[in-house]
C-alpha cells in the first residue's frame, strides 16, 4: 500500500501524453491506472472508450472509482462522444451500477443519463437492471431472521440502486414486470427501498395506486416524497 501511494504521488506530478496514458490504462499498475484515469482530458474514438469501460468492472476499487468518475466527466460535458459509451456496453454498465462502492453506484446512474437517446443502449441496460432487481428480491424472500445482516444489507444495496436507476429508465421497462417489482419493493421493512418507490410513483400515472399505498406510510422521509 505505502509503494503503491508513493508511486501515486510521482505519477499525479508527472506529465504523460495522452497515448502514454491510454497506455498506462491498458497495461498500468493500479496507481498507473487510477492517475491515468484522472488526469485524462477525453477520449477520441471507441477503442478509447472501450479501455475505460474495461477498468469500470472486475479491477481494484481504486481505479474503478476514478473511472466511473472519468466517464461521468466526459459524458456530461462531451456530447460528440456519448456514443462511443453506448457500443455493447449495457452488461458493465448495469454491473457497476450495483458496485459495492456507492460512489461508483452514483456516478454511474448520473452517467447512464446521458447516455438514454441510444434506445437500443437504454432497453439493454434496463432489462439488466430489472433482472438484477427480481434477483435481489428472490434472495430477500429467502432470508430468514438468523441471517447475517451484512448479507441481508448487500440484496438492499442493489435494490436500492436499481430503484435508483429505474427513476430515470421505467420507461424502457416492461410494464408488467416493472409493477411486480414496485409492487414487492413497497413492503419491503427498509424504508429506503420504499422512498425509492415513492420516488417512482409520482413520475408515471402507471404507479399511481403506489402513492396511495405509501402518501401514508409509517415513515417519514417516505410520505415527504408527497409533501
Amino acid at each position: 500500500l505505502e509503494e503503491n501511494f508513493n508511486n501515486a504521488l510521482i505519477l499525479a506530478d508527472s506529465d504523460f501524453s495522452h497515448v502514454e496514458l491510454i497506455e498506462m490504462l491498458k497495461n498500468g499498475n493500479i496507481p498507473e491506472k487510477q492517475i491515468s484515469a484522472l488526469k485524462l482530458d477525453g477520449i477520441n474514438n471507441l477503442d478509447e472508450a472501450e479501455v475505460l469501460l474495461c477498468n469500470l468492472t472486475g479491477c481494484d476499487g481504486k481505479i474503478r472509482e476514478a473511472v466511473a468518475l472519468k466517464i461521468f466527466q466526459i459524458v456530461q460535458r462531451n456530447e460528440a462522444v456519448k456514443k462511443f459509451f453506448t457500443e455493447n456496453s449495457s452488461k458493465i454498465f448495469a454491473d457497476a451500477t450495483i458496485d459495492i462502492n456507492a460512489n461508483i453506484c452514483r456516478l454511474v446512474v448520473d452517467s447512464v443519463k446521458y447516455l438514454k437517446d441510444n434506445k437500443h443502449f437504454s432497453k439493454e441496460y434496463t432489462d439488466y437492471i430489472m433482472q438484477f432487481a427480481s434477483e435481489a428480491l428472490e434472495e430477500l424472500d429467502k432470508f430468514i431472521f438468523r441471517d447475517k445482516k451484512y448479507v441481508i444489507n448487500k440484496q438492499i444495496f442493489k435494490l436500492y440502486w436499481c430503484l435508483e436507476t429505474l427513476k430515470n429508465f421505467y420507461e424502457f421497462a416492461k410494464i408488467e414486470e416493472l409493477n411486480k417489482i414496485l409492487t414487492k419493493c413497497a413492503e419491503q421493512k427498509e424504508y429506503t427501498i420504499r422512498e425509492k418507490v415513492a420516488e417512482l410513483s409520482v413520475l408515471s400515472d402507471n404507479f399511481s395506486y403506489l402513492k396511495q399505498q405509501l402518501q401514508n406510510d409509517e415513515n417519514y422521509y417516505v410520505r415527504s416524497v408527497f409533501l
